[in-house]
């Protein structure tokens, strides 16, 4: 199995698990990028924070079977993110086509109730999971999912900004370059 031999070099991290696995491509300006191309950009997003955390810390292999999973998720999501509110029929067969392998059982520990994710196979928990929290963010603010304003960029986010106005993936990237944009726009028609 692969390990991570670099850090994280994707230029939007610290989004919701499944906005983050959307993020798994993006364009800069060496080119598009896809972490999920490699084992070894599988197994660099497997080690994440945020994934370690959300499989409960689950070992799951970076290989051939988990890849093809996830990109199967992240189709789905690219499905259902056109539209988050209102999914396409393609979309939601998609997501449920993956969330069809999985499921939380309800049970009671000596300490206490609690749900146990099950998945047919270790391969498929990292998309089902990503998937889950798609559906999380659905049921609470639809519209907060979004796309980066900037038609070049490929990135998405999850609004948390108090009044909801976000328009790009990151103010110091895509943010900037607009900025820089409208000013030699107005400059120019001087």
């Amino acid at each position: 199995m692969p390990s991570p031999a670099e850090p994280d070099p994707r230029p939007l991290t610290g989004e919701p698990l499944a906005i983050d696995l959307l993020n798994t491509r993006w364009i800069d300006a060496a080119g598009r990028h896809d972490l999920l191309h490699s084992l070894e950009g599988t197994a660099v997003w497997l080690n994440t924070p945020l994934v370690r955390e959300a499989l409960d810390g689950t070992p799951v292999p970076a290989d051939h079977d988990t890849r093809e999973r996830l990109h199967q998720a992240r189709a789905a999501l690219d499905e259902a993110v056109a539209n988050p509110a209102h999914p396409t029929p393609a979309a939601v067969t998609a997501v449920n086509d993956v969330l069809a392998h999985g499921r939380l059982r309800q049970v009671l520990h000596p300490d206490g109730p609690d749900a146990v994710v099950e998945v047919d196979a270790p391969a498929w928990l990292p998309a089902w999971a990503a998937i889950a929290d798609f559906l999380r963010l659905l049921a609470d603010r639809p519209e907060r999912i979004r796309a980066c304003g900037n038609s070049q960029c490929v990135l998405h986010f999850y609004d948390v900004s108090k009044n909801g106005t976000r328009r790009w993936c990151s103010m110091s990237g895509c943010g900037n370059r607009a900025k820089a944009q409208r000013h030699y726009a107005r400059h120019r028609q001087d």
